[in-house]
């Protein structure tokens, strides 16, 4: 690229002509047609904003907290598979970038770099770890353990994955991790996703899923995980309201409104659509977070607005990571920081709990009120 990226299409635009094409694919992609994926950022433009006029914005405080843990901003890093294919720094490099803004990285479990490392790379950085359930349980068990020896924060367990949606890019390009790669938080090649025997002419990741995650969990295997740690656990993937009042009746933490990037169900709204439904629904008993679709300052706000305590990113962090690495990464951050930054002083917002619904009208509403 011969100019500096200035927004997140920049560094997406970057990083397709720098990755190899099964890498872009897999990162990029969502589930069959990808209707939701394109909706997850079309969505964000039906929602008009409402600004305040008249208020002192030459001081401005964007810090919050996720989980008791303070972060300098409300936009973290969710967590985004296998980073080392981006670049070899990976999952090391997101967190010291993420470090060096003062905000949280959520690793995934299925992570090139194993919780210890990320965790010894940036001590004191706020860290959570993404949590399958697998067929092992002693597997989980393990993942957790280990999560709270290092000083990671929380566990975010994803509910949205009992089989791996279907990926038509992946399934072409028999995706699978490159041979010098493998899940660092695993000691068998199986369950490291680096076979002998080979996945077959289907997506390599399908595969492996069908084979080691467990499809049975249920609303009972969030009591289990809650005897296994004291450390806050939030539900990834929930889009319903009454699965919403289940994960508050069931003791969890938190709950992340996710459709998992597009990737698992096609044809599911976008979670900004969602997002009212599931503030409603938890009464204000525990703290709701939002991804998919979030590539400028003004939809933080609007997340925000609707309910969100904080928006988590994962493809605008891996075109960072292609990009520069570290660098790369923070960039990306500063500049969603500096847009919504913007965002709160042009709607008269001096602080983070100045934003409020009133700020928002959905479009057609908006119009009729002409």
């Amino acid at each position: 690229m011969s100019e500096k990226p200035i927004c997140i299409a920049d560094f997406e635009h970057y990083a397709k002509a720098f990755l190899g094409k099964s890498v872009y694919d897999y990162y990029k992609s969502g589930a069959d047609e990808q209707q939701t994926l394109a909706e997850n950022v079309a969505a964000f433009s039906r929602l008009k904003l409402y600004p305040r006029m008249l208020k002192d914005v030459s001081s401005l405080d964007l810090s919050t907290s996720v989980l008791g843990q303070k972060v300098s901003m409300p936009i973290c890093v969710a967590a985004t598979a296998m980073q080392c294919m981006a670049h070899a720094d990976g999952e090391i490099a997101t967190v010291r970038a993420c470090r060096s803004m003062g905000t949280g990285m959520m690793l995934s479990s299925w992570a090139t770099s194993s919780i210890e490392e990320v965790a010894q790379a940036a001590p004191e950085a706020v860290r959570w770890l993404q949590l399958y359930i697998y067929k092992d349980r002693e597997v989980t068990k393990s993942l957790v353990r280990r999560a709270e020896k290092t000083g990671y924060k929380g566990i975010f367990v994803t509910v949205d994955t009992p089989f791996l949606g279907k990926r038509l890019d992946d399934v072409r390009n028999k995706f699978q991790l490159p041979p010098h790669l493998r899940m660092k938080n695993f000691e068998t090649n199986d369950l490291a996703f680096s076979s002998e025997k080979g996945y077959g002419e289907n997506s390599g990741l399908s595969v492996y899923v069908a084979e080691a995650i467990d499809p049975s969990i249920n609303w009972e295997d969030m009591k289990w995980l809650r005897g296994l740690t004291s450390l806050p656990i939030v539900a990834k993937g929930i889009i319903r309201a009454d699965d919403a009042r289940e994960a508050v009746k069931h003791g969890v933490n938190g709950i992340l409104v996710s459709n998992h990037g597009a990737r698992q169900l096609d044809g599911v709204p976008a979670t900004i659509e969602i997002l009212p439904e599931i503030i409603e629904a938890v009464e204000g008993k525990i703290e709701v977070f939002l991804d998919g679709g979030i590539r400028k300052g003004t939809d933080v706000l609007k997340a925000l607005a609707l309910g969100a305590r904080a928006v988590f990113l994962g493809r605008p962090i891996i075109w960072g990571l292609a990009y520069q690495g570290e660098q790369g990464v923070k960039e990306v951050l500063q500049i969603l920081k500096e847009e919504f930054h913007l965002a709160m002083a042009l709607s008269g917002c001096q602080s983070v709990e100045a934003i409020d619904r009133t700020l928002v009208r959905r479009e057609q509403w908006a119009a009729s009120k002409m």
